[in-house]
This record gives structure tokens, sequence and C-alpha cells, in this order.
């Protein structure tokens, strides 16, 4: 994009030094990081995560054995990233196991929607906690504080979709 490290990094809210070390393989690429870069570069969230070596036939389509992880910071939870990168939309395959959960609270631009495809999740929304089974759905504006956590003895996983506008302007979480 034709950016000095200085101009991404003031564009994406983020230190120097920190992309700097992204950039040379001494930091992974956080969730936290994911979004303000991929505003600031308007390209989707999920094109940072992919290692540019796509065959062309799987621009729109991920292969299951071909999912990407995407870092977290948070114990006992794994997201899978599902959405090609071609997508506007960012699909994650979330894998909550029993106890694990967001260290804390977050927000970004966009919209979410999930459904729970096994095990039980709690869900905080703008300070208003639900308690979803396997089959519960939801869906919320990013912007709104949310966290979750499994409070169930056995692993949840919960298909996870975001949308957002890269050109948004993102607060970092």
């Amino acid at each position: 994009r034709n950016l000095s490290l200085a101009e991404l990094a003031a564009k994406a809210g983020i230190s120097i030094g920190a992309l700097s070390q992204i950039e040379r393989g001494m930091s992974s690429l956080r969730v936290k990081v994911i979004w303000p870069l991929a505003a600031a570069l308007d390209i989707e969230p999920s094109a940072l995560i992919t290692d540019g070596n796509e065959a062309v036939n799987d621009l729109y389509c991920v292969r299951a054995d071909k999912r990407r992880a995407i870092p977290v910071k948070s114990e006992g939870i794994a997201k899978a990233l599902l959405s090609p990168p071609a997508a506007t939309l960012t699909g994650m395959l979330v894998t909550v196991e029993a106890g694990g959960g967001t260290a804390e609270a977050y927000a970004h631009a966009g919209h979410e929607f999930g459904f729970v495809m096994a095990g039980e999740v709690e869900l905080v929304v703008d300070a208003t906690t639900y308690v979803l089974k396997a089959g519960d759905s939801f869906a919320f504006k990013s912007t709104l504080l949310h966290a979750f956590r499994n409070p169930g003895a056995e692993r949840c996983q919960i298909l996870w979709v975001n949308t957002t506008k890269p050109s948004e302007v993102r607060d970092g979480a």
C-alpha cells in the first residue's frame, strides 16, 4: 500500500516496534492487532492470516485440512479461520474448553453472529449475560463490550461470524 512502517503503525494505532517484530516473525499476529491492521491497509482481516500460497481455485473455499489457527491471548480458546481470502465475512470455528473464556471484555467495529454447535457458552454482551446451549444462536453489534466463557464440563464449539468494513475505525480490541 506504499506505507512506511511508521505510517502503517500510526494508522493502525500500534507501536512501530510491535509492527516491526510482527514483520520480522519475532512476534505473532494477535487478534487484537489483526482488525486495526486490516483497517489501515483497507483489506479483509482474513487476508492477514493467509500465507499467499493458496491455489487459485481455493480463493473462495477453505478445505478442512487447510484451516489456519487465529492467535488468541485467552486460555482455553482456539479459533480456526473458516473464511477464504476473498470473503467479506470472517467466519471462525471457536472451540472453548471447559472453564475457558476471554481474558477480558472487548469491542470493535462490525457485527457478530454465532451458532452454538456443541456444549454451552456464557455470553456477556453490554453487561447482560446469556447462557446458550447447542442449537442456540446470537447476534449483536461488535461495538458493544462482549466476552464469553464455557461454564460447562464439556468442550463448546461455536460457528462465529464477524462482519466489518476494513475502512471502519477500530479500537484495537
